[in-house]
């Protein structure tokens, strides 16, 4: 957890860009709107048939190509406000007449970027615009979104279902950012569902009064309980969009695989699905070391909030308008052991053999530390100082194998083990565990330095989903590995297996199962072969 103080919630690599071009772009360049954000870029798109789900009929529309129905903004339970704020959420409320599904639901509270920065961020990413920074915000967030191919009900055949978890530290994201985009994937055969949930310290604030109000006795995992709500959904409605609620598999990239990982722990979300992908995050380790903490310390946490806000009660917090408490100095970024969700640590749960998952896919990226590591002075005559809370008494040890001989080797070695710390590190012990459990598990590692992100912290991310920007800054490449890895995804989803062909019949290169290529990774990049996991020389100082 020590080497996790180098994180800054706001991406410090987009930090980085923003700071370089701020003296050469005006506020006046950038504008932001607040609202409702629609799925497709016609202004009258065709409206499908209505569906009944949990709550009543709704009705969608119809992508521009004609080929995808989309369900954008469902509420999947009750809104978490006023006397439900700090509640299991509950059962969504029924509508009467036809709910009208046609735009993006409200983000989630959280502390939000200025214009200036957001367009900082588009120059970054190069985009030229987004969608993700346009929308409204409000603790009304309990929403889902379905992409499914048109008629998929009427199948003989039902299909199988991907229900994906944005990431942001808990703490930021939406349910509908374009580089996961359901429509390409649903394109394929499959129906896409992405998830919001409580976020900060409206999602994982702890307090010993409201665990002792529940009926579970539980307190925050408020974030974690609204995935499982909506796992649930899923369940009960997947089919009427033609969907299979016996073949859901659970996504998520950053803290969306770390709350795959703790969604695969949890006995209450046990049957709600069978396979699980991960990306760039995992809670498995004994101490881990990101998004979750122990019980003792979120309660601590609660106790400095409400001094911070002048509380003595969680009537008088409930009180706060959620655009005033969402200001806390305090980062609520963590799942805990509840005795509800959570009965033990993931790690204790892996080891008993009882996690929820039937197979696997996960990995990470080639830099995923630069962003977070990228302020942190780095020298020859600190780096051990740096390495220390990481390797302790075997830091001097690591640093005889792999000596530096310069300023720069040194802050590249300590990105490196940073990469290794909170990322590359844990996948390796979630796929240990799978293999120890003879479960499937196969793993990947990103290496394609691509038009955007890069292999940095998120960069797989449009090459998974098919979500590749068409411009000039992409090669053939590009396509081609977002062609390989989409339909890699889209084959486990189908199979539980990757292997197989992609969407033109092309067979992959084959993705060998963990334990029987020895722990070898798929790097997915310029070329896609199995090879040994290239940060595997910091691991044994680690265990």
């Amino acid at each position: 957890m020590e080497f996790m103080k180098q994180f800054i919630n706001k991406s410090t690599y987009t930090v980085f860009f923003a700071v370089i071009i701020a003296g050469v772009f005006m506020l006046a360049s950038c504008t932001t709107t607040k609202d409702a954000v629609s799925p497709v870029e016609g202004e009258a798109p065709l409206t499908t048939e209505c569906v009944r789900v949990s709550g009543g009929d709704i009705q969608g529309i119809i992508s521009d190509d004609g080929t995808v129905e989309i369900y954008a903004g469902i509420p999947f339970a009750a809104p978490p406000v006023g006397d439900l704020r700090w509640k299991e959420p509950e059962d969504v409320i029924p509508w009467e007449g036809i709910y009208k599904a046609d735009h993006f639901p409200p983000m989630a509270m959280q502390t939000q970027n200025s214009a200036f920065f957001n367009f900082l961020m588009n120059l970054y990413t190069h985009q030229d615009t987004s969608r993700t920074y346009k929308a409204a915000m409000s603790e009304d967030c309990l929403y889902l979104n379905v992409w499914k191919p048109v008629g998929a009900e009427k199948m003989e055949e039902k299909l199988p279902v991907l229900v994906y978890i944005h990431g942001g530290s808990l703490m930021s994201g939406q349910n509908w950012h374009e580089h996961f985009d359901g429509e390409a994937l649903s394109k394929q055969g499959i129906i896409v569902v992405t998830l919001a949930y409580r976020l900060g310290v409206f999602g994982y604030f702890a307090d010993e009064a409201l665990a002792a109000e529940s009926p579970h006795g539980t307190t925050g995992n408020y974030g974690l309980l609204d995935q499982i709500k909506g796992l649930e959904w899923v369940q009960e409605n997947i089919a009427s969009f033609g969907g299979d609620a016996g073949n859901v598999t659970i996504a998520g990239e950053s803290a969306g695989s770390s709350s795959v990982n703790a969604l695969c722990a949890s006995p209450l979300a046990k049957g709600l699905f069978r396979r699980a992908i991960a990306e760039s995050s995992s809670i498995v380790q004994e101490t881990p070391p990101h998004t979750f903490r122990t019980m003792e310390a979120a309660l601590e946490m609660g106790e400095d909030i409400k001094k911070e806000f002048k509380a003595t009660s969680i009537e008088e917090m409930r009180a706060i308008p959620a655009e005033k408490l969402i200001k806390t100095d305090y980062a609520n970024n963590s799942m805990t052991v509840d005795g509800y969700a959570l009965p033990d640590t993931p790690y204790q749960i892996y080891k008993n053999g009882q996690n929820n998952e039937e197979a696997l896919l996960n990995g990470f990226n080639k830099r995923e530390g630069f962003g977070f590591a990228f302020f942190t002075h780095v020298t020859k005559g600190n780096i051990a100082d740096l390495l220390r809370p990481s390797f302790k008494d075997r830091t001097e040890e690591f640093l005889e194998k792999h000596p530096v001989k310069s300023n720069k080797e040194a802050k590249a070695l300590y990105t490196d083990i940073f990469s290794v710390v909170c990322f590359t590190y844990p996948h390796d012990c979630w796929t240990a565990f799978m293999r120890e459990q003879g479960r499937p598990v196969w793993e990947y590692y990103f290496s394609r330095e691509n038009g955007s992100v890069g292999t940095n912290h998120s960069g797989e991310i449009i090459y998974a989903y098919h979500n590749v920007p068409e411009n000039d800054r992409y090669s053939e490449r590009d396509y081609e590995l977002e062609e390989i890895m989409s339909s890699y995804w889209l084959n486990f989803i189908k199979t539980g297996n990757p292997n197989g062909s992609d969407s033109k019949g092309k067979p992959l290169p084959e993705w060998e199962e963990s334990s029987e290529c020895g722990g070898l990774v798929m790097e997915l990049g310029d070329q896609c072969l199995m090879r040994e996991d290239p940060f595997s020389y910091a691991y044994e100082y680690l265990e």
